[in-house]
């Protein structure tokens, strides 16, 4: 008896150990732009270069191997302390490379980067989901890469069920006519989001309509008569683009804006720009945020 307690105990033992090894098997990868990538063994020194792809790491807790980010990598709160490369726009290849990345992680955003990479051999993933099915894609394939493939799995569940619980919730609710900006810097000429961004999806999932869905670009200025046509019920404004801030004094006071319904009946709305614009974890609760202000009704 006293063996099979002492096997018992082994066993349990080796797999609670087990389950904390990383996951992870070689391969050939491919990023959001095709590219086939092999990637031989876990890597140790990795370099973000987008505030998203850095939140995504973090989230699948291989943050100790994140040895240099880009600017405005401000959450969670510790990736403040990485060693910063620059903006993604503009990375600076020297500090990549003192880095001794064996893994670099971009969006793609700068071509330039990209050509450097390939001349240094150093390897390098484009992550840059055009959808939310997209995000989900890609934590997945980074929890495969960095060997955190289960937790990756977890995250993801845990995002696609909250994204189902507001679906369901709105499933029978009126459409609400919903207006986002991004900044109102030109009240006359306020920047939006249009068709193809994350913000469109989230306002539809959310239970509302985008009144500048029909804007082929996702990012888009849109005068304030088509604003005003359409009548919104609904305005949220972006609380994080620093000196084009959405000011809602100014809105209110504004002798066009405040004949809208959404002036009029107080339903102007901030919310952290980078919760619904960033293609990470957090991504589910600018869905939440958005839904509350959209249904309020639905989710006392």
């Amino acid at each position: 008896m006293k063996r099979l307690a002492i096997l018992v105990i082994l066993l349990s033992l080796f797999s609670m150990f087990s389950g904390c090894q990383p996951q992870f098997q070689p391969g050939t990868y491919t990023d959001d732009i095709g590219r086939s990538v092999s990637i031989s063994k876990i890597p140790q020194r990795v370099v973000s270069g987008v505030p998203s792809i850095t939140e995504i790491l973090f989230a699948l807790g291989v943050e100790e191997n994140v040895v240099g980010v880009s600017d405005y990598s401000d959450y969670p709160e510790a990736a403040k302390s990485k060693p910063s490369i620059g903006s993604y726009f503009k990375p600076s290849v020297e500090k990549i490379v003192d880095l001794k990345p064996d893994l670099v992680l971009t969006n793609g955003s700068s071509k330039e980067l990209l050509i450097q990479l390939d001349s240094l051999k150093i390897p390098y993933l484009v992550i840059n989901p055009k959808d939310i099915p997209a995000i989900l894609k890609d934590i997945e394939l980074l929890g495969k890469v960095t060997g955190a493939e289960s937790r990756a799995k977890t995250v993801v569940k845990d995002m696609q069920d909250r994204i189902s619980r507001v679906s369901t919730t709105v499933k029978d609710a009126p459409r609400v006519k919903t207006f986002y900006t991004f900044a109102t810097t030109d009240l006359n000429n306020p920047w939006t989001a249009g068709h193809g961004s994350f913000i469109d999806s989230l306002i539809t999932i959310a239970g509302g309509e985008n009144i500048a869905a029909n804007l082929q670009s996702p990012y888009a200025q849109i005068s304030i008569e088509a604003v005003v046509s359409a009548d919104p019920a609904i305005i949220i404004g972006d609380a994080s683009m620093g000196s084009a801030v959405t000011q809602l004094g100014a809105i209110k006071q504004h002798t066009v804006w405040s004949q809208m319904a959404a002036v009029k009946q107080n339903r102007v709305y901030l919310i952290d720009g980078n919760l619904v614009n960033r293609s990470g974890p957090r991504i589910v609760q600018g869905l939440e945020e958005v839904a509350k202000m959209i249904h309020p009704e639905l989710f006392k």
